[in-house]
């Protein structure tokens, strides 16, 4: 009986320290439960090493760099196209003919005008025609004979004075006579030197000199309405039909070395500054995708424009074409590399905070947020360079998938 008793009483306290236990186990739960519940789920990244690259990415177009417009210098008929679109051309050859029997005609005229002139010119630099010059040249061998025969005389005479043969009048009437002879020669000379004015002389000329524009003008225009390639390249413009009538101006051909190009990049105002020469150019095309071609900036803007609705400023550079699939002006798409870094360590661009100047990311230790000030470098659109403050491969909050807003010691749970 006693036993019994003694068993009984051992049950029941063992009964009281069951329960105890398990209310406590029970308790530890859901404690473990609701702090679990209370975790803020989060995305999350590693900071690990990789190559960065800070980009400016715009639009451009391409251009020619040696480029060929012909135009219609008149209003013609286009008789003849010796090419197509898309033909390799050589230096001289060739292109387009236009009607040019107007321009032909002038350019008869115009030379004969030129060569007219010409003789005027010859005329007075010879002072005068052929005969006119013949008969001065004449002129002039009579008075040099009429001058040399006084001097003669007079010199004989002289003699005879001094022996007494002769008087002082004959003497006196023979230097006189040399005077006369000597005044005619003079004028006949001068006539000869001086035939034309000044004005005459500047008349002349102003006629030749316009004669001559007549004719430059003329061949001019004949030389345009036959066109000829002026170098090696592509006939990549032919707005022109065989038999069609164009206007004075009208674009007829356009010939380009496609070889290499020019790109001209239009940089939205904020982003100029980072332009500097030589940075590299990476330049895509719809019309291919997939193809890459490659350039460097040869310089940076000088001045801001306007470009459609935007400030740009606008760099060039020239792209190796040798496959003559960049179309001069076509659109493109435009990557200018203002730096790349390699093998640095980076975290996606949403873990970087800023506060008070300062910059930050959350470190993500035992499920729970540390605050981390770093020091970054360059960045892009995804990316930011970690310079220091931060270890490799740890492990960084990005955005909350609540409302919560993350901060220092903000327990978390990390959601992948």
């Amino acid at each position: 009986m006693a036993l019994a008793n003694l068993q009984s009483g051992l049950w029941s306290r063992n009964r009281w320290l069951l329960w105890t236990l398990a209310i406590i186990v029970a308790v530890v739960l859901l404690a473990s439960f609701m702090s679990r519940g209370d975790a803020v789920p989060i995305r999350a990244a590693v900071a690990q090493h990789t190559t960065i690259r800070s980009v400016v990415s715009t639009n451009g177009k391409i251009e020619p760099i040696n480029n060929f417009e012909a135009h219609a210098p008149v209003g013609t008929i286009v008789t003849k196209l010796l090419v197509k679109e898309g033909d390799h051309v050589k230096k001289g050859q060739l292109l387009v003919q236009m009607n040019d029997a107007d321009a032909r005609s002038a350019a008869a005229r115009a030379i004969a005008q030129v060569r007219a002139a010409q003789a005027e010119v010859s005329a007075v630099e010879s002072g005068g025609n052929r005969e006119e010059v013949l008969t001065v040249e004449s002129q002039l061998a009579k008075a040099r004979t009429a001058r040399d025969t006084a001097q003669r005389n007079l010199e004989a005479l002289r003699r005879l004075q001094s022996n007494g043969s002769a008087s002082s009048g004959e003497v006196k009437a023979a230097e006189d006579q040399l005077q006369r002879a000597t005044a005619d020669l003079t004028l006949l000379e001068q006539k000869k030197k001086d035939r034309y004015s000044q004005p005459e002389i500047a008349r002349v000329e102003a006629q030749k000199s316009e004669a001559q524009a007549a004719y430059d003008a003329a061949a001019d225009t004949l030389s345009q309405l036959n066109v000829h390639a002026p170098f090696d390249g592509i006939v990549y413009s032919l707005p022109v039909q065989q038999g069609a009538y164009v206007n004075p101006g009208d674009l007829v051909l356009q010939e380009a070395d496609l070889s290499k190009v020019r790109l001209r990049a239009f940089v939205d105002e904020p982003d100029v500054g980072r332009l500097a020469p030589g940075a590299a150019i990476e330049v895509t095309w719809d019309a291919l995708p997939g193809r890459m071609w490659q350039g460097t900036v040869s310089f940076t803007p000088a001045v801001i424009k306007l470009h459609g609705t935007r400030n740009v400023g606008e760099t060039t550079c020239v792209v190796d074409n040798h496959d003559y699939r960049l179309l001069p002006n076509v659109n493109v798409g435009v990557t200018i590399i203002t730096a790349e870094h390699r093998d640095v360590l980076t975290v996606p661009r949403e873990a970087v905070h800023q506060e008070d100047s300062k910059t930050y990311v959350y470190q993500i230790l035992n499920d729970e947020l540390h605050r981390r000030d770093v020091q970054t470098s360059i960045s892009n659109l995804t990316q930011v360079e970690v310079t220091g403050g931060l270890p490799e491969n740890a492990q960084v909050a990005l955005s909350p998938m609540n409302s919560k807003p993350l901060r220092n010691g903000l327990a978390v749970r990390v959601v992948h």
